[in-house]
């Protein structure tokens, strides 16, 4: 064997000895190949030293920066400063009265744009040491921050921090919001260019006025009002803090709606402002440790918006809103949003003289009544009402509540109960339809007036194989009566058989054709169960006062703005005939005749107009309604339980604690046993009534029909025989005497509901039946609010 050199080349000199040059032996083989390879890496290497020589690696360096150089100048004189942006030169909306008077200005954008000089040095060195302490040395921009904004946003990680205030405010006043890259690359460049164009002081006053500070306010003086009920010339140093802490995080470290965690953060960025104060030299550490929290104050409502003022200016919103909804297809936040944009002047219909009588009216028959003190439910009672001429559809008049920034509009709200206001619509329907009697008599002949029903309590009514049986007031039995007379009298029985004989779902087509919402047809409706405003009532009975014109009434003279003009058409087609809606004002004369609303036509009222109307009332008397119109005017007064703020110590109606805006039972207020429509509300209904029509009129309805009390009865026929003799007929003379006592004589069953009125309407809630008193025979609650088999 060879040895260990032999054949495998570990050795030259041994290699060299064993084999001779050429001989073509392993080692001669190897070590050409070794040659080779090694041959092959000294020629790579040699090639990159070729192309990668240091002056070649340090010449593309140095390109490389200057090109990225000549980008940016490029990039830097290639972006304009642009023209402010909308939001930061958003204007307000202007509201004006019938007579052009403004009464408010109001804008989704709450500024009020004040110098350098009207807010404190303090004030203004804790926003800077709370957002951007190298502010007053730095060139406008954080290249670092901004390029790591970029990176996240390449990345989808969101929003990111990091910008100087300067950033901020060209975001705020030149551009958007919009997390971009190509938006932050503008914002860099624009802030170079106005770090260099604009003071310090110029940037952080701009800066402090188009900030967003929370509660729908931007710039200091807004948020100083907002949140401490004080300009900002008289910020201290801890409230200027807390100011500065919010643009963090305005809604997070709001008081008033943050968490437990909210507000200690809200704290903590509050002290890191005052720390840094310190750190910069601003602020010594004995002024520190003087420094206390101060919490600011709950949210209230800006200028213009106390008083009924903000129920008109809300009610023009939503009108105007759901006209842009219909022209420009927009949902309905984008209609709001479209309109909070500012620069719209929108006159009003209201009438200052009929708005001053309606308040009068309010204050004399209802709150001058009131006294929380002495009676907790009284602190519970809440007024709407809305006014309409049903000549133009213009609403003239409306009272919304107490106050537009202590509580919500009631005059459009629809939470509460139509109740027996509903009743005519019922009758309408029946008319317009041709509909049969079934339940009344004469049987199979079209209803009338004059038809005959079952006026007993409880009776039972078949609804297509579901038995209703509604109990009236007082669970009073009136035998064998005419419609006419169970309107009068608001009877639920006859109108449960009405009701079965229409048809609920022909009663819901009339409805919503007289411009109520939707609702689910079944048998508890016959007594106005479903959810309805004095303004979706007003819209119905004024229909019924243009003799079946559709009128919508319309809060809105006009509307102007640069971008189109919105003028209401609040007259619309005939949606019901003009002999069915002329009787049923002729059948509701027979309301304020000789009925439930009697209390509109007599003592001081009596022979000062002509009217029709109807009362309601709803289950355990958690609201109260008056629907009544003249020729001239038509008005719809409710009366409402609603428990006040931290709920009164009342209780709902199934016997809980009630909450802030539960419903609560009348029973007791302005120390009457129990609240009818007969009560307050046409009280209050005949007051305005008076005065909006300065002291009465001779006005008169002029009628197309043969039917109801408000016309010459067509000659008499002998009474069918199921007709009681003894039942008395309409009286179509005025009366003259003073309307009954509406206050019971007994103390009421007691209710036992097993639900609390819904807070919006739910189409599958089977709701509680509604009653209504008669004024001759006031009885006490409802009974248990439930039908019966």
């Amino acid at each position: 064997m060879g040895s260990p050199s032999d054949g495998y080349g570990y050795g030259r000199q041994t290699h060299s000895r064993g084999h001779a040059p050429g001989s073509g032996g392993p080692a001669s083989g190897g070590g050409r190949a070794d040659r080779r390879r090694a041959a092959s890496r000294k020629d790579d290497r040699s090639l990159i030293r070729r192309i990668f020589t240091w002056k070649k690696i340090v010449g593309t360096f140095f390109g490389l920066i200057l090109l990225g150089m000549a980008a940016a100048v490029g990039l830097y004189w290639y972006v304009d400063v642009p023209d402010p942006n909308i939001d930061a030169t958003q204007q307000s909306n202007v509201y004006k009265d019938v007579n052009g008077k403004t009464i408010a200005n109001i804008g989704k954008t709450k500024r009020e744009i004040v110098g350098l000089d009207k807010i404190p040095q303090k004030v203004q060195r804790a926003v800077v040491a709370a957002e951007n302490k190298t502010f007053y040395k730095d060139p406008g921009v954080d290249i670092k921050g901004t390029t790591r904004g970029v990176l996240n946003t390449l990345m989808g990680k969101g929003k990111q921090g990091g910008s100087t205030i300067t950033q901020q405010y060209v975001k705020n006043f030149y551009l958007t919001q919009d997390q971009t890259v190509s938006r932050k690359v503008q914002e860099l460049v624009i802030a170079l260019k106005v770090d260099r164009q604009t003071s310090k002081e110029e940037i952080l006053a701009g800066y402090l006025n188009t900030s967003y500070f929370g509660r729908g306010v931007y710039g200091i003086q807004a948020a100083a009002q907002a949140y401490y009920g004080k300009d900002a010339d008289k910020l201290t140093l801890s409230e200027g803090a807390y100011l500065a802490a919010l643009l963090q995080a305005p809604n997070q470290y709001d008081f008033a709606i943050a968490s437990d965690t909210g507000k200690k953060l809200a704290k903590q960025r509050w002290a890191y402002a005052l720390d840094n104060m310190v750190e910069m030299g601003w602020l010594t550490q004995s002024e520190r440790a003087e420094q206390e929290f101060v919490e600011p104050k709950k949210p209230t409502q800006a200028a213009g918006m106390q008083g009924q003022n903000g129920y008109f200016i809300e009610a023009a919103k939503n009108e105007l809103a759901r006209h842009l909804m219909e022209k420009e297809d927009l949902t309905a936040g984008q209609a709001l949003a479209k309109i909070d944009q500012g620069g719209w002047t929108i006159q009003l219909n209201i009438d200052p003289k009929k708005q001053k009588a309606l308040e009068k009216a309010v204050k004399q028959e209802l709150t001058d009544k009131l006294d929380p003190k002495q009676r907790k439910v009284d602190a519970a009672v809440q007024a709407g009402a809305v006014s309409v001429d049903p000549k133009t559809g213009k609403i003239v008049a409306m009272y919304g509540g107490e106050d537009a920034i202590k509580h919500r509009n009631m005059a459009i709200q629809y939470d509460y109960q139509a109740s027996s206001t509903f009743k005519p619509v019922i009758l309408a329907a029946a008319l317009e339809h041709g509909a049969t009697a079934k339940n009344g008599s004469p049987e199979g002949q079209p209803i009338t007036p004059n038809t005959i029903y079952d006026g007993d309590s409880e009776t039972k009514v078949d609804f297509g194989g579901q038995t209703y049986a509604p109990p009236n007031e007082g669970k009073k039995d009136y035998g064998d009566v005419t419609v006419q007379r169970g309107m009068d009298k608001s009877i639920n029985s006859v109108f449960a058989g009405l009701g079965a004989d229409v048809g609920m779902d022909k009663v819901k087509e009339t409805a919503e054709a007289l411009g109520m919402r939707e609702f689910e047809p079944h048998p508890a409706m016959t007594l106005g169960s479903m959810g309805a405003s004095p303004l979706d009532m007003a819209g119905v009975f004024a229909t019924f006062d243009a003799h079946g014109k559709k009128v919508t009434p319309s809060i809105i003279k006009k509307a102007e703005h640069k971008d189109g003009n919105y003028v209401p058409e609040p007259i619309g087609d005939q949606v019901i005939s003009r002999e069915t809606a002329d009787t049923i004002t002729s059948v509701l004369q027979g309301v304020t005749n000789d009925g439930t609303g009697a209390t509109v036509l007599r003592g001081p009222y009596a022979g000062k107009y002509k009217a029709a109307g109807k009362t309601g009332t709803s289950d355990n008397n958690v609201s109260a309604l008056f629907a009544g119109y003249t020729p001239e005017l038509v008005t719809v007064v409710g009366v409402y339980g609603e428990a006040p703020e931290g709920g009164g110590g009342l209780k709902r109606p199934d016997g809980k604690p009630a909450e802030s805006g539960n419903h609560v039972s009348l029973r007791g207020a302005g120390g009457e046993d129990t609240i009818h429509g007969s009560g307050f509300p046409s009280r209050i209904w005949a007051a305005y009534t008076l005065g909006a029509l300065n002291g009465g009129s001779d006005a008169r309805f002029e009628l197309e029909t043969d039917m109801g009390v408000g016309v010459a009865p067509p000659p008499t026929t002998a009474p069918p025989e199921t007709q009681d003799p003894t039942t008395e007929p309409p009286k179509t003379q005025e009366p003259t005497t003073e309307p009954p006592s509406t206050d019971p004589t007994t103390e009421p069953p007691s209710a036992d509901p097993t639900t609390d009125p819904p807070s919006s309407i739910d189409p599958t809630y089977e709701p509680p039946i509604t009653l209504d008193p008669d004024p001759d025979d006031p009885g006490g609650d409802n009974g248990n609010g439930k039908p019966r088999d």
